[in-house]
């Protein structure tokens, strides 16, 4: 006799691959397992059930370093963020949901913990513990890299994984808007020049700074775009009119000029010895290849303050502007800096990014009592923690700083 189906009975392998490819409700009986043909099953948020235990237990082993997911059953953020990571991880789209393709990545489901053979062995367990806190020392951090640099030297005074090549996320569009206003040092007329948005522009995913189609706008304004809303749409733009014209191949086409766009960022980072650094794109959507580290980027941010146009941009909170449209009135479009840093005394820019792959990253550069300092901050866990991060290194690293000048003034 036929029962209904209950997902915790998938525990055997020729079953478990029914489920992948046939069916999401497999019934064992006492002699018999029936199986009916129906698509997979795809989760996504707001799910609940056995099935999202299963696949939260899984996620937790097949990921490195675990996510550490609750086995409650609910498919909230974290659970798509884990999706997200394991999608990333095996070259496919991180939608964040469960389709048959990422539960053939995921393989067999494990479906319960462990067995406890001795209760009250494992009752009697004493687990290990971490020595106390310090009191003194660096703050307690969650991002994967970060780097301090002295800006009037250039020199890392502290850091950790800042060698590292990862993912970067927006940050990438520092060295987007540097090739541009590098240019315009010594060509300022480009500035005023105008940009006709190609449909490729148009159409990329992400942040976008709003420019459609056909619309026209000026370099000059268009800076505002890229670097204050983030607009990756804006970076392709940028790419496409200046890659050709930069690398001295006039009358190239736009495909081409971005691919020269692209050498360009690698040629630049090459002079600059951001020897750890690798450009796919100008935007920073998550690519194979494209990847930066802490370090490299506090160099680059290094460089294009020398820049005073640049400086202008990136400490800009709001600006306004206009876009000609095909075949109506100006049409108005409205940016408001991403950087939240910018709102507090003592900081003045650069760049935030955030992915799935890269976590919430951010340069940032900062005075205080006339210490000036870049940091960089990737793979926070979130929006808000890399402004917890970057705020609590500016804070140690100044006390640092004037520690060390009272300590000299002593001797």
């Amino acid at each position: 006799m036929e029962r209904s189906p209950n997902y915790s009975q998938l525990s055997l392998p020729l079953v478990f691959l029914a489920v992948l490819f046939l069916s999401s409700h497999v019934v064992i009986g006492q002699s018999k397992v029936i199986v009916r043909e129906s698509p997979p099953p795809t989760l996504e948020m707001d799910a609940a059930g056995e099935l999202v235990e299963y696949l939260q237990r899984t996620l937790n082993a097949r990921l490195s370093p675990s996510p550490s997911l609750d086995i409650d059953g609910d498919f909230g953020r974290n659970t798509r963020r884990a999706v997200e990571l394991f999608q990333i991880s095996r070259d496919l789209e991180p939608t964040g949901r469960v389709d048959a393709a990422t539960w053939m990545a995921l393989g067999k489901l494990i479906i319960k913990d462990e067995p406890i053979d001795d209760v009250q062995r494992f009752n009697r367990q004493r687990l290990p513990r971490e020595p106390n806190d310090a009191l003194i020392g660096l703050p307690f951090l969650t991002c994967k890299a970060w780097v301090i640099t002295d800006a009037s030297t250039g020199e890392v005074l502290w850091g950790e994984n800042y060698n590292k090549a990862i993912d970067i996320a927006s940050t990438t569009k520092i060295m987007t808007a540097y090739l541009v206003l590098k240019y315009a040092e010594t060509h300022p007329q480009v500035l005023q020049e105008v940009i006709t948005f190609s449909k490729r522009a148009d159409g990329t995913p992400g942040s976008t700074a709003g420019v459609r189609a056909d619309e026209k706008i000026s370099v000059g304004e268009l800076l505002y775009g890229l670097m204050l809303p983030s607009g990756n749409d804006a970076s392709v733009a940028f790419a496409e009119f200046f890659g050709g014209r930069l690398s001295g191949q006039e009358g190239s086409s736009a495909d081409e000029s971005y691919d020269l766009f692209i050498g360009l960022m690698n040629a630049m980072a090459k002079q600059l010895g951001m020897n750890d650094s690798h450009y796919v794109n100008p935007h920073g959507l998550t690519a194979k290849g494209h990847l930066l580290s802490a370090s490299d980027l506090a160099k680059l941010a290094d460089a294009a303050f020398d820049i005073p146009l640049f400086r202008q941009y990136v400490n800009t909170r709001q600006h306004a502007t206009g876009v000609t449209t095909v075949d109506g009135p100006p049409r108005r479009l409205t940016w408001k800096n991403t950087n939240r840093l910018l709102g507090i005394a003592g900081y003045d820019g650069v760049k935030t990014g955030t992915t799935t792959a890269a976590g919430a990253c951010l340069v940032s550069h900062g005075v205080r009592d006339g210490n000036e300092l870049f940091i960089v901050v990737l793979g926070a866990s979130g929006s808000s923690a890399r402004y917890a991060d970057s705020r609590n290194l500016y804070r140690w690293a100044w006390n640092q700083l004037a520690q060390a000048k009272k300590n000299r003034r002593g001797r």
